[in-house]
């Protein structure tokens, strides 16, 4: 059983910074791509950014040169620091991974249960 724990949301005012953590625990064999969504009200969930195990990162336009991604495979753990926060980036952040979990099986995203971040103005 693969999990993905985030921690790491809350309220921030505009200007503010917060970190992302998302941990994945269980029976794991290889992880590939890992990086963060977001969805905010009324909207569709949009990539924010992905960091492939090598760590080359890819973000999303509206937060590069703010949010920084990065990964320690040893602890099949990816941080996203989220600097210079605009009321824009309120969501609730989901973290993702491409997880192979045995060599016998196909790899398979999976999605932590989402954290909120609010930022005020």
């Amino acid at each position: 059983q693969v999990q993905l724990v985030e921690s790491g949301g809350g309220l921030v005012q505009a200007g503010g910074s917060l970190r992302l953590s998302c941990a994945a625990s269980g029976i794991i064999f290889s992880i590939n791509l890992m990086g963060w969504y977001r969805q905010a009200p009324g909207k569709q969930r949009e990539l924010v950014a992905t960091i492939t195990n090598s760590g080359r990162t890819d973000y999303a336009d509206s937060v590069e040169g703010r949010f920084t991604l990065s990964r320690d495979n040893v602890k099949n753990t990816v941080y996203l620091q989220m600097n210079s926060l605009k009321p824009e980036d309120t969501a609730v952040y989901y973290c993702n991974a491409a997880i192979q979990s045995t060599p016998w099986r196909t790899r398979r995203d999976y999605w932590g249960q989402g954290t909120q971040v609010t930022v005020s103005s």
